[in-house]
């Protein structure tokens, strides 16, 4: 019995749902442009290259005095997923080229934490 337990414990660590977060920054004039591209092009593309973990984007800014911050926290059902979206070096941030051309600044990495809890409170 020990032993099943141990195994289904395996195949759960395997599957962790993990978070990947990470920031970029533009210009207020450019924060409409950035967003509509991750909305439009730039996630609608990574699932047509068959990123089939990656289940969920949230996009979030905050202005500060004359840039755009953006948030972007993306959630995968496993990290063998995330490898899928960013290649083996996943750490490292995945950014087009023609994101690149309007974000002034941004990470260069992304951060990864396993999902341990959601709580739905209405």
């Amino acid at each position: 019995m020990a032993e099943n337990v141990k195994s289904n414990q395996n195949q759960m660590d395997s599957k962790k749902k993990i978070i990947r977060t990470w920031k970029g920054w533009t210009s207020l004039a450019n924060a409409p442009i950035y967003e509509n591209m991750l909305i439009n092009e730039v996630f609608p593309e990574v699932k047509r290259k068959g990123v089939e973990g990656l289940e969920k984007v949230s996009i979030s800014t905050m202005e500060k005095n004359d840039e755009v911050e953006f948030f972007l926290v993306l959630q995968f059902d496993s990290l063998e997923s995330v490898k899928v979206f960013a290649g083996e070096k996943y750490e490292h941030a995945y950014i087009p080229e023609n994101a690149k051309r309007v974000l002034s600044r941004y990470d260069e990495t992304a951060q990864h934490f396993t999902l341990k809890e959601e709580l739905i409170l209405k």
